[in-house]
């Protein structure tokens, strides 16, 4: 069949686009088994990507074709922010929406709608890729690999839970959150700009965090709460977005905070909370310190762990330049890509943590996938690790050498969501 591949512009308002729109925007919501949108979820999609300058590009059957109109077969946005890479915040394509059909599955529509994506990237300079996957064995094939993880835990807060000692000499306030968003939105800013595998927020947070808006609900979120950690300057230096669940359940949606004692203090502060008998996170930061800080650690529980961000290298230079380094050290990698973007031998060259990328025809040390690279590029999986399983192929002594520069001591750690 010859489906109608097209872009829209979210910027048009003539009737045709409108109805384009809104039938781009059912078919994504029937592709995530959600309700059909109403003219709220639509007039607030519609301004989150107009916000964003996302690219939404579909495909349709061809006129006249038994269930052709302006409800595309596939789906796909992306738009571009930063991912923080470690030493710069790097240009990223950020991938969403994307749905298939179940009635035109197999017929190469996801694969012309990524790869037109991706060759657009390139072209524009943008050296990442990334995007969050439902399931875990689609986007391999185009280079993507998991490089950051959520983990989600249950801390026990009935009675007798106490924290060590800890020298907080801040507050934590309750705060209605439209009102907490400009401090919430601070706090995170001043987070992504220094925590290395951090990815910017797309528009929706703001609708999001502020309760203005729940696309699960298609209403107000009117249970979500608020509060913020405050310095002992006054300055805030952290937040927590949470609500109640069933069995006296808080469930944390965002925390962040500046620094340890800040995130403490609003552990402390969810911990306490009247009548709370358990607090969850999904999204936990690896080196929390509420584990170590707990008179019984017992009391916290790590209860999944799953793959969260997948980046795909496009520029290997651009990308390894902007990123940190463990040691001092020269190795030729290969990258095999079966799209092309990342394919080639490299040498790569560290020093005092900056690393000196260009493309070289010496014999390759390395050799790995781009889907393996991804993964490595962030420093969440360790090298030995994808030694073993076989996703890279070296000596030990490269493999010792390339964990030596390229393992970091500290985990990436990314909040968003898209």
């Amino acid at each position: 069949m010859d489906y109608d591949f097209a872009t829209l512009d979210f910027l048009d308002d003539s009737e045709e686009a409108v109805a384009r729109r809104r039938g781009w925007i059912g078919a994504t919501l029937r592709g995530f088994r959600e309700p059909r949108p109403d003219d709220e979820v639509v007039t607030r999609w519609t301004a989150h990507y107009r916000t964003d300058r996302a690219r939404v590009t579909g495909a349709w059957l061809p006129p006249g074709e038994f269930g052709s109109g302006p409800m595309p077969v596939a789906t796909y946005a992306s738009f571009d922010k930063t991912l923080n890479a470690g030493l710069e915040l790097l240009p990223l394509r950020m991938i969403t929406d994307v749905t298939t059909s179940s009635t035109h599955r197999r017929q190469g529509l996801l694969r012309r709608l990524l790869e037109d994506d991706l060759a657009d990237a390139v072209a524009q300079g943008v050296p990442l890729a990334a995007l969050t996957a439902s399931e875990a064995e689609i986007y391999g094939r185009w280079g993507f690999g998991p490089a950051t993880f959520n983990q989600t835990i249950e801390l026990d807060t009935s009675p007798g839970f106490a924290l060590r000692p800890h020298d907080d000499r801040g507050r934590v306030e309750m705060v209605e959150p439209a009102d907490a968003w400009p401090h919430v939105k601070a706090v995170f800013d001043a987070f992504h700009a220094r925590q290395r595998g951090s990815v910017e927020w797309p528009a929706a947070y703001a609708d999001i965090h502020t309760g203005a808006f729940d696309f699960d609900t298609g209403a107000p979120n009117t249970k979500i709460r608020a509060a913020v950690h405050l310095d002992d300057g006054g300055t805030v230096d952290g937040f927590v977005i949470y609500s109640w669940g069933e069995d006296y359940t808080l469930k944390v949606a965002e925390m962040i905070a500046l620094d340890p004692t800040a995130q403490l203090g609003l552990w402390s502060f969810l911990a306490h909370t009247d009548r709370a008998q358990k607090v969850t996170f999904n999204l936990a930061h690896p080196d929390d310190p509420l584990r170590w800080a707990l008179v019984d650690i017992d009391r916290l529980k790590l209860t999944a762990s799953r793959h969260f961000l997948w980046l795909r290298v496009l520029d290997v230079p651009r990308a390894l330049a902007a990123r940190p380094w463990g040691a001092d050290d020269s190795l030729v990698l290969e990258v095999d890509d079966p799209q092309g973007h990342a394919a080639g031998r490299f040498r790569v060259t560290t020093r005092d943590g900056v690393a000196e990328v260009a493309t070289t025809d010496d014999e390759p040390e390395v050799t790995m996938s781009a889907e393996t690279l991804g993964s490595l590029y962030a420093a969440g999986v360790p090298v030995r690790q994808l030694h073993r399983a076989g996703r890279l192929a070296a000596t030990p002594d490269a493999v010792r050498r390339l964990g030596a520069v390229a393992d970091l001591e500290d985990e990436p750690y990314n909040l968003t969501g898209f």
